[in-house]
């Protein structure tokens, strides 16, 4: 079973492979993530991801399956870095979205994703952790869910309001509070992460988030 789902359980903090298997124990779970938005892969504009598996040979089976001349399959055995990284950027993301709903600038975006690095090597210090092409797409890209409705929370909007306007699901909202209970978990800092989910569930205004 290949996951291309993105986000941490909110009770038992599990990635979605766990979940998988949890309800599943005799299947080979996997996961296929990486820098890849819908709207380009279709269209054939070149694009590399990652098949995370416990074992090469399942990793490999669904390489040969993906790859072509356009879309490139690594493989991993992080299977926990690949998800985590898949959930956490879509928390970054939202942040981005917010500071570009503010009108801040190339500086400010370079300042979260950099920072937002950091917070996600933080946790995935204590749980392996990789994927930094996916937080940067995500962040910039005109095709991102998780950056259109931080925008618009950046332009006014409420959080139900932006996730009403996006119509579709919006994961960093979910993942937002689970990564602050891994952070309590591990006793982490991370400061951006923080502020959006008090943007989103406390109705903090964005600029005095950013302050």
């Amino acid at each position: 079973i290949v996951c291309v789902s993105k986000g941490i359980e909110e009770s038992g903090l599990k990635i979605m492979t766990e979940v998988i298997e949890d309800e599943i124990p005799n299947c080979r779970a996997a996961v296929l993530s990486g820098p890849s938005h819908a709207e380009e892969v279709s269209r054939g504009l070149p694009t590399t991801v990652v098949a995370g598996a416990h074992d090469r040979a399942t990793a490999e089976y669904i390489q040969d399956l993906f790859m072509n001349q356009v879309f490139r399959v690594y493989t991993s055995p992080d299977m926990l870095g690949i998800e985590l990284g898949g959930a956490l950027k879509n928390v970054i993301a939202l942040a981005a979205g917010i500071a570009d709903g503010l009108g801040y600038g190339d500086n400010t975006k370079a300042a979260l994703i950099t920072r937002g690095i950091a917070e996600m090597s933080r946790i995935g210090t204590a749980n392996g952790l990789s994927g930094i092409g996916d937080l940067i797409v995500t962040c910039a890209s005109v095709h991102s869910r998780n950056r259109k409705a931080g925008y618009l929370m950046g332009q006014g909007h409420t959080m139900r309001e932006a996730m009403d306007e996006v119509k579709m699901v919006v994961e960093g909202v979910y993942s937002a509070k689970a990564a602050m209970a891994l952070a309590r978990r591990y006793d982490i800092e991370i400061p951006i992460i923080e502020q959006v989910n008090q943007v989103l569930f406390e109705d903090k205004s964005p600029k005095e988030a950013v302050a």
